[in-house]
């Protein structure tokens, strides 16, 4: 069992991961590199350094600080050399102003919980609970297990985002531990899904039909990206494909492009760039194609 979870943030009071009022709890690592990714903080399993170029007030204090030498200035802005970097952290120990900083930390089950604890009145209030998210939290699998079993134990509502890219044994030692999942659900195709998220849809999609048959609580979390999941074709078919596999209700979640400064901060390509969010008429289009073969949409502002 590892004794440490890998984690980038958590975020109490969240209201869109699960019923009622959560916390949840962002873990390190995804095996999807999704084009409209919102969370690439949470790609690399690794620790990392997020620049906030406009706290920066050229003071040099990284550079100087800096054992490899990983660091210049070039008169506006600090540059990282992230082939050089060694990720010692020291650059973000010794910035004033915060505009480096360490993403990733590790906790164990006990820091975790005891976090979590000072929200239980408001679970019990609201319905809410615990909800793991990332990444991909099943990648950190022996830790999760066991802080399910914990949040269990405590009597708190658990719940699993995940993108459902893991083994089915994964989802099966899990599954008496979690009373949701959050499956999210980009792409039917193999191929489209490969050339878009990086992976095949084989395994998600056989990995939801495990879940579904076995009678896990599932909500799925559908992105809508214009020209990329939103054709007319696929639409129907994921409604066929749900209502095969029994589930009725789908949350249609409108693509936006709010975290593409975190790609920045991460010396990242965002690759969608210039991309607008679906228009009023277009979530109308998808929700009437759900709708005509059963599937209720809920979506998210």
């Amino acid at each position: 069992m590892s004794k440490k979870g890998f984690i980038f943030n958590i975020q109490r009071f969240s209201l869109h991961d699960g019923p009622g009022i959560r916390t949840t709890i962002f873990f390190k690592g995804c095996p999807l590199k999704c084009l409209w990714c919102q969370n690439p903080e949470g790609l690399s399993i690794s620790n990392e350094i997020f620049q906030y170029s406009a706290k920066c007030i050229g003071c040099k204090s990284c550079l100087e600080s800096c054992p490899e030498g990983a660091i210049s200035f070039d008169g506006q802005d600090v540059v990282i050399d992230r082939h050089i970097c060694k990720l010692c952290m020291i650059c973000a120990d010794n910035c004033p102003t915060g505009a480096l900083e360490a993403l990733g930390m590790e906790m164990t089950i006990k820091e975790i919980t005891d976090e979590t604890l000072k929200d239980r009145v408001i679970f019990e209030e609201s319905g809410g609970g615990v909800t793991l998210s990332g990444g991909e939290p099943l990648m950190q699998l022996d830790f999760v297990t066991e802080l399910l079993k914990t949040m269990k134990e405590l009597n708190i509502n658990t719940a699993v985002e995940t993108s459902g890219f893991v083994s089915m044994e994964a989802l099966k030692k899990v599954s008496p531990w979690t009373d949701l999942f959050l499956y999210d659900l980009k792409l039917l195709d193999p191929e489209r899904s490969k050339e878009y998220t990086g992976i095949s849809s084989k395994t998600i999609i056989d990995n939801l039909k495990y879940l579904a048959q076995n009678g896990s609580q599932l909500i799925i979390r559908m992105p809508l990206v214009p020209g990329i999941t939103d054709h007319r074709d696929h639409l129907r078919l994921m409604a066929v494909t749900l209502k095969e596999y029994g589930i009725n209700e789908l949350e249609l979640i409108p693509y936006h492009s709010l975290g593409a400064n975190k790609y920045r901060g991460l010396n990242m390509e965002y690759q969608l760039q210039e991309l607008e969010p679906p228009s009023k008429k277009q979530m109308a289009v998808a929700r009437d194609i759900f709708l005509s073969e059963g599937i209720s949409t809920i979506s998210e502002v």
